[in-house]
């Protein structure tokens, strides 16, 4: 297990850089984490984060079809809000462990 230094903040991550405790995630951290993927973090962000952190707590399975029928976004915002693999780059942002369906 690894380490990253966020705003002071020791975060615990996996090899890949996920979180392996989403409860040391907050904005702030999420706004840093998406600079380093060039993203800068509006509101509509944010829903997407929250809808998947929520989507984890309960356990249901990720896919970027489930979040293109959210009713938070569909599939061609999700990939303009996170270009280059929306779902791997929104989970690492949202603070929770890399989804199943991701390679």
């Amino acid at each position: 297990m690894d380490t990253l230094t966020i705003n002071n903040a020791e975060i615990k991550v996996n090899e890949e850089g996920y979180f392996t405790d989403p409860s040391q995630w907050s904005e702030d951290i999420a706004i840093e984490m998406a600079k380093k993927e060039n993203i800068d973090l509006t509101d509509k962000h944010f829903e997407v984060l929250n809808f998947l952190r929520s989507k984890h707590a309960e356990e249901v399975p990720l896919s970027i079809r489930k979040v293109g029928k959210s009713g938070v976004v569909n599939i061609k915002e999700f990939y303009a809000l996170f270009p280059g693999g929306p779902l791997k780059i929104s989970s690492k942002i949202a603070g929770i462990p890399k989804p199943v369906s991701c390679v």
